[in-house]
């Protein structure tokens, strides 16, 4: 679509909410240092103190969750009556190395980096949140907001159970997030009413048997066969017991057995990710693989012991907040700036606060226009546009601020 259409311009409603120079400036420089000190899931005290202080600096009356990291923090007129609109921020690292280079704000923490986003997650939430403080004082915010700044995303099951445990969704009507996609320019966000991302749980699985020598397989429970029938054909028994549209899918990323290439080992272990792209395949995965893996360790004498540890469900975006999202882009930047984007495969813990009430996650754009190199999330070289922040902070000020919003 040409950006010179009529359609591709900024809309015609006003609003205030834009970022300032300096405090884009300022937000850039609180994202470079969560971006050099990165804390893991559950971890996150520097990164949660930091924040803190910033919102308390401001005026506001940050909490910190009740399980020791991670904060709300509530802006505008709470009355009881009208729902708020929360916007959630997770802000856990990765464990692995940040291998980039020619940058001043490379981890200064061995095998730790922000490799999926979330320094831009936070930063665009805490300057959502400063800019929306200032329009509450000019008496400029229609509706109560709440920040929601989550720690442990990357920790199966995630740690938005813990927040919602911690009461973060009370007095909450509608949810807003955003993620990072490094294949989509900054300046752009992608939309998708519906399934954005896909289930994910984890599978450990550990197999025994009277083991021998490789002369004699007759005489053993082969477990290197049974492993390797599990691996292939797992997939394959599921995809005839489950519709196919909702793509259940179980990858391997381990398997370990043996010590020598004439003995069969007595003990293999297997472990994996099952993923699924809607709520009902999901729902009946557990007992669907752990059927599928008994039936085929039975067929091969092998004693198995199952862990199915459950991790997120889909995130299904409410099409009523997909809308505003969508309005708030186009107000802010113009129809040009959104495009409507896939299911992804990966999980996100934004799935559970969608379990309680109505919410839409965008994806944020941060790829430098006209960068060719190929990024990808969880990646060591990792790293974003910095102009993706006022991005974001933009989109959620618009959404706070829309007759539409809840």
């Amino acid at each position: 679509m040409s950006r010179e259409s009529e359609n591709d311009l900024p809309g015609s409603v006003e609003l205030p909410g834009t970022l300032s120079e300096s405090l884009r400036a300022e937000l850039i420089a609180f994202r470079r240092d969560l971006h050099m000190h990165p804390e893991l899931g559950n971890q996150e005290f520097r990164t949660t103190a930091a924040i803190k202080a910033r919102l308390e600096k401001a005026g506001l009356e940050p909490r910190v969750l009740g399980i020791g990291t991670g904060l709300m923090c509530d802006i505008g007129s709470w009355d009881g009556v009208t729902p708020a609109l929360a916007l959630r921020a997770d802000i856990d690292a990765l464990p692995i190395p940040d291998t980039k280079v020619g940058v001043p704000y490379r981890s200064t923490v061995p095998d730790r980096a922000h490799a999926c986003g979330h320094d831009i997650h936070t930063t665009t939430v805490l300057g959502a949140g400063l800019v929306l403080a200032e329009l509450h004082r000019q008496g400029l915010l229609p509706r109560p907001v709440r920040l929601i700044f989550q720690p442990a995303e990357e920790v199966l099951p995630g740690g938005a159970p813990d927040a919602i445990d911690s009461g973060v969704l009370e007095g909450v009507g509608r949810i807003i997030g955003v993620h990072c996609d490094p294949r989509v320019d900054a300046g752009v966000i992608g939309l998708r009413p519906g399934p954005i991302t896909s289930a994910c749980d984890r599978l450990e699985i550990t197999l025994d048997g009277p083991g021998g020598h490789t002369a004699r397989p007759h005489l053993t429970t082969d477990l290197v066969t049974a492993a390797a029938k599990i691996v292939t054909e797992v997939p394959a028994l599921l995809a005839r017991r489950v519709d196919a549209r909702s793509g259940l899918a179980v990858t391997w990323g381990r398997i370990e057995s043996g010590h020598a290439c004439n003995v069969i080992p007595q003990h293999a272990e297997l472990s994996g990710t099952v993923r699924c792209l809607d709520l009902p395949g999901w729902r009946a995965a557990p007992d669907l693989v752990h059927a599928a893996i008994d039936e085929i360790a039975t067929l091969h004498r092998a004693k198995s012991q199952i862990t199915y540890i459950r991790g997120v469900p889909p995130v299904v975006n409410d099409p009523v907040v997909t809308e505003l999202l969508r309005e708030a882009q186009t107000v802010r930047r113009g129809a040009y700036a959104i495009e409507d984007t896939e299911q992804s495969l990966g999980g996100e813990d934004f799935s559970w606060y969608l379990e309680h009430v109505p919410g839409a996650m965008a994806r944020l754009g941060v790829r430098t226009p006209g960068d060719t190199a190929k990024r990808d999330l969880h990646r060591g070289d990792f790293d974003a546009d910095e102009e993706s922040i006022r991005v974001g902070v933009e989109l959620f000020t618009a959404a706070a601020l829309l007759p539409t919003a809840p």
